[in-house]
């Protein structure tokens, strides 16, 4: 045999797999994209970008497609943002701002008076020379591996300002470790992959054959997916979190846009973790001197013998520190002796160890802060220092924080003044001298919080309506199972049970915000909802005029729909 000939076999090889090879690859892939087509073709499925043509009052926009969180939720589980609509249009002396995250982010318990909202009347009154378009797409259990492709939706309707507030939902949103919607613990690459294939007609198909409709269950759904803080499972999130987060500045920032990323403000005094894991070689000898230390512990913390009770309490950390429930109760010891720097270190602790992890942890507020730094372009607001910075001995309580992660109107108000401060001192020069300055941190002629609940018609009786519903929300799990649950409950309690104002004053106020801007489409909703049991021809009215685009359907809060 010639040395040519040895040569050769190799080389035949080749030209006989490697054709072989391509059609094993290339006609499947072929036979896929045609029944893509052929899907698309007969409108089988639907669109799941982030937005489809629509018209506001005759004229052409982007409308948020209903669609779009499809790849994310399981049938029947569909979670929305409220309605939004972006003009196609772009006047001069426009300026856009898009409001990126979770439901934090969009306002829950009623977006009508989320942050956002108030950022929008501070700017509005301070600069009436330029007109501010403040688009909120905030929504419920979403989190960062939804943001971006909110993001890439967005990067083309000429946005001047992303904000980015978000991390609550890591762990427990679509493809976390302890999410009850969709797989989890995958890499970042197959996380992707599984969105692209759920975005296809194809994969909708084979989701509507293969997945049995289910509803959703609020936190409810999450109790038996507990995530400790050791598990592995936990580096891969914060991971992804880093990586969804860069890329979404990224895209956001290749619009043109400025980007402010902003930490993540949750409740620590006010609320106890929500589940807690002893760690796993806890022998069982060992776990029953922790139960009695505990147990002798709190019995003095009963009794206000808050000294004796930390002994017993630190002794059974040295048993077993990974218990959150047992870290909040340290912390509440020392809350009560004074000594509030270590208080707030346990509070901390107890929130970071908490394996219901319905709250952004110390981790992912650290990956907000250096995605801010490090990125070109980012800027950072830290509402977690901030709120800290204005709490009770600089610790975050229900001051400022309704439960967990939802901002009372004091929060909401101080994290939009904050944003407005980092806002307005880089406007364009035409929209007028920025606000200066006072003792380096509170801007001069920025609205006050009642100034802006009046532009807003945050009313009275709108006040009492969130405070009694944040007080239903307490009474089901797992808020039920807090340590702290019956402190939540009474403190609710006694601000739902002041007196309602009057339907005339109520009217009043929200007559005269209506007429301070006319085509605030929120504001007629609200006022639609509250008239509807007084007159329901006038609450007709406001909801007609609430749609967020031509078409859109509007109901009654008896379900029946608005001609």
């Amino acid at each position: 045999m010639t040395a040519s000939t040895e040569i050769d076999k190799p080389v035949r090889g080749w030209r006989f797999w490697a054709p072989r090879l391509a059609t094993s690859i290339l006609v499947p892939v072929l036979l896929l994209g045609i029944a893509e087509g052929a899907l698309r073709l007969f409108g089988i499925g639907f669109s799941t970008g982030l937005t489809v043509p629509c018209t506001m009052q005759g004229r052409p926009a982007s409308c948020y497609n209903l669609f779009f969180p499809a790849p994310f939720f399981p049938p029947g589980m569909i979670k929305t943002p409220q309605a939004y609509a972006i003009p196609a249009e772009k006047p001069r002396g426009t300026f856009r701002i898009f409001v990126l995250g979770e439901s934090a982010a969009m306002g829950d318990p009623d977006p009508a008076y989320g942050f956002s909202r108030y950022l929008e009347v501070m700017l509005r009154e301070r600069f009436p020379a330029m007109k501010f378009e403040v688009v909120n797409t905030g929504s419920v259990a979403i989190n960062s591996h939804v943001l971006l492709p909110i993001a890439k939706g967005l990067a083309n309707e000429r946005p001047d300002l992303f904000i980015i507030y978000s991390g609550n939902n890591e762990v427990v949103g679509p493809y976390g470790p302890g999410t009850a919607l969709t797989s989890s613990g995958m890499s970042l690459p197959v996380i992707r992959t599984s969105i692209f294939v759920h975005s296809t007609r194809l994969g909708q198909l084979l989701t509507k054959v293969g997945t049995q409709k289910r509803e959703w269950g609020g936190m409810e759904m999450f109790l038996d997916k507990q995530v400790p803080e050791q598990s592995p499972l936990m580096q891969q999130t914060y991971k992804n979190f880093e990586s969804n987060l860069r890329d979404t500045v990224a895209v956001a920032r290749s619009s043109g846009a400025r980007v402010i990323v902003v930490t993540v403000a949750t409740n620590l005094k006010d609320c106890a973790p929500f589940a807690s894991l002893h760690r796993e070689d806890l022998a069982a000898d060992a776990l029953r001197s922790w139960t009695a230390l505990v147990k002798q512990g709190s019995d003095l913390e009963n009794g206000r013998a808050y000294a004796e009770g930390l002994k017993n309490y630190f002794s059974a950390v040295q048993i077993d520190d990974q218990y959150a429930e047992l870290e909040f109760r340290i912390a509440r010891c020392l809350w009560m002796l004074g000594d509030y720097r270590a208080a707030r270190e346990h509070f901390l602790r107890a929130r970071d160890l908490d394996t219901l992890r319905f709250r952004a942890d110390s981790k992912i507020n650290d990956i907000n802060r250096s995605v801010a730094v490090s990125s070109s372009g980012a800027e950072l607001v830290d509402a977690d220092e901030i709120f800290a910075k204005e709490s009770p001995n600089g610790i975050v309580g229900s001051e400022l924080v309704y439960e967990h992660v939802h901002l009372t109107p004091e929060g909401n108000y101080l994290l939009a003044r904050a944003m407005f401060t980092q806002i307005a001192s880089k406007l364009p020069k035409e929209t007028g001298q920025a606000p200066s300055l006072q003792d380096g941190s509170i801007p001069s002629g920025v609205l006050s919080q009642t100034e802006c609940e009046q532009l807003l018609a945050f009313t009275p009786h709108d006040r009492l309506r969130i405070t009694r519903e944040m007080l239903q929300r307490l009474q089901k799990p797992p808020f039920t199972n807090q340590l702290n649950h019956s402190d939540q409950a009474l403190r609710l309690t006694i601000k739902a049970s002041s007196p309602d104002e009057s339907p005339d004053e109520t009217v009043a106020e929200y007559q005269w915000a209506i007429r301070k801007k006319p085509d605030d489409r929120i504001l007629h909703y609200n006022f639609g909802l509250f008239l509807f049991d007084y007159n329901r021809a006038a609450a007709a009215e406001q909801l007609r005029m609430s749609r967020p685009w031509d078409g859109f359907p509007v109901f009654a809060p008896d379900g029946t729909p608005i001609e």
